[in-house]
């Protein structure tokens, strides 16, 4: 599964990238971890300055990895017409134009190199729609185009693709209780019946890592809560046992 050059994990510090290190350090790979805190490397993936210099010394500490992962981002939560034209800048700029900038910062290389496999954290809001969700939904289907045009752009000596969540147990949830109302009720609408955990998207992305023959493609990894019907009523989740 794993490969003999290095990684670098994008916001390896905790939740799906912590994850993904982990991992990947049980195979025994060389894993480089780039976070605004708890990382081998600090790096915001906000400033470009910050990026160019975390890949510097990257380069410099293990050469040109073969696998870089992406799992840095923010979410948000706010209606359109009460969203700010502020928050719009920071959350595309950490989830679409961050992601971008840390891919275009590897990809060369790598191709000089002889090829290697970008994998990015999307979500399911990238192709969902959800009133209460507008910037984070704009962001993430930003950066699916993104890893469309990067795996044509890139190919063939560097696939692209990306992997997207449904909704996951990770500290981007915040102080949400996780036996409330909101959650309880992801849990009974997902397919799979639970929330899904980091080390459940965490396995996606090293399998995508390994599939020599997919580029340009977006993974959805949501235990089937996609699978739910909007056009049911609200309130009318499906029942646990299965038979909505």
């Amino acid at each position: 599964m794993s490969s003999p050059g290095p990684a670098v994990v994008v916001g390896g510090g905790s939740g799906i990238g912590a994850a993904v290190v982990a991992r990947l350090r049980s195979y025994g790979d060389q894993v480089v971890v780039w976070d605004l805190a708890g990382g081998d490397l600090d790096c915001d993936i906000a400033d470009p300055d910050q990026i160019e210099a975390a890949t510097n010394e990257t380069l410099e500490l293990v050469g040109v990895p073969d696998r870089l992962t992406v799992t840095a981002g923010i979410g948000h939560s706010k209606p359109l017409s009460e969203a700010g034209p502020d928050e719009w800048d920071r959350v595309l700029r950490v989830n679409a134009r961050g992601p971008w900038l840390c891919m275009r910062a590897f990809a060369p290389a790598m191709s000089a190199e002889g090829g290697g496999s970008i994998v990015v954290t999307s979500s399911v809001s990238g192709r969902l729609a959800d009133k209460n969700m507008g910037l984070y939904c704009a962001s993430k289907a930003a950066l699916d185009m993104l890893v469309r045009v990067a795996a044509l752009e890139w190919g063939p000596s560097v696939r692209v693709n990306a992997v997207a969540p449904g909704v996951t147990d990770t500290p981007m949830l915040g102080g949400a209780r996780r036996e409330g109302s909101w959650l309880s009720g992801v849990a009974l609408r997902t397919a799979l019946g639970r929330l899904g955990s980091a080390d459940d998207i965490a396995e996606a992305m090293i399998a995508v890592h390994g599939m020599s023959w997919m580029t340009g493609q977006v993974v959805e990894c949501d235990g089937g809560l996609a699978l739910h019907s909007p056009i049911e009523p609200i309130g009318f989740p499906r029942k646990a046992d299965g038979q909505g």
